[in-house]
């Protein structure tokens, strides 16, 4: 489980790193040939992750059901995110990493809900959702290390 938080960690500062080099403006802006922003791609790690591990474990998740609904699979970016709204998924990205692994180190998640993803992966327990996640985190950080070259 180490490796597990760990690769979380690491992915999580990069994102941060990332969102730290560009304005409101870029962070919202859609480049000509992409369906979504870096913005978009924040808000959807996160209710992603809430959906995969807390969702399909039977508990419920530590955020609202709008943001769910703005960021989960499916929905496209308004471009009209606030300087408030990227405050707060960018406070999210450590917060909810260290609600889950007290979370975890309690023993909270004892079912899951097995699930398979868009890309084909089965998932069978609460270890194989956060394993997961990270692939899933560091699929949408490439995303966006394309998306920064056209804004």
């Amino acid at each position: 489980m180490d490796a597990t938080f760990k690769i979380w960690e690491t992915n999580r500062k990069l994102y941060l790193s990332l969102l730290e080099n560009y304005s409101l403006e870029q962070l919202n802006k859609i480049p000509e040939g992409f369906s979504n922003n870096l913005a978009w791609n924040l808000g959807h790690i996160i209710v992603a992750q809430q959906g995969l591990v807390y969702r399909l474990s039977g508990l419920p998740t530590y955020v609202s059901d709008e943001m769910t609904n703005t960021y989960k699979n499916g929905t496209k970016p308004t471009g009209k995110t606030t300087q408030a709204e990227i405050d707060e998924l960018k406070g999210l990205l450590f917060s909810l990493m260290e609600k889950t692994k007290e979370d975890y180190a309690n023993g909270k998640f004892v079912t899951y809900t097995e699930y398979t993803t868009g890309t084909g992966f089965h998932l069978a327990t609460t270890m194989e959702a956060m394993n997961f996640n990270n692939y899933h985190e560091a699929m949408h950080f490439g995303f966006m290390m394309n998306i920064r070259k056209f804004i």
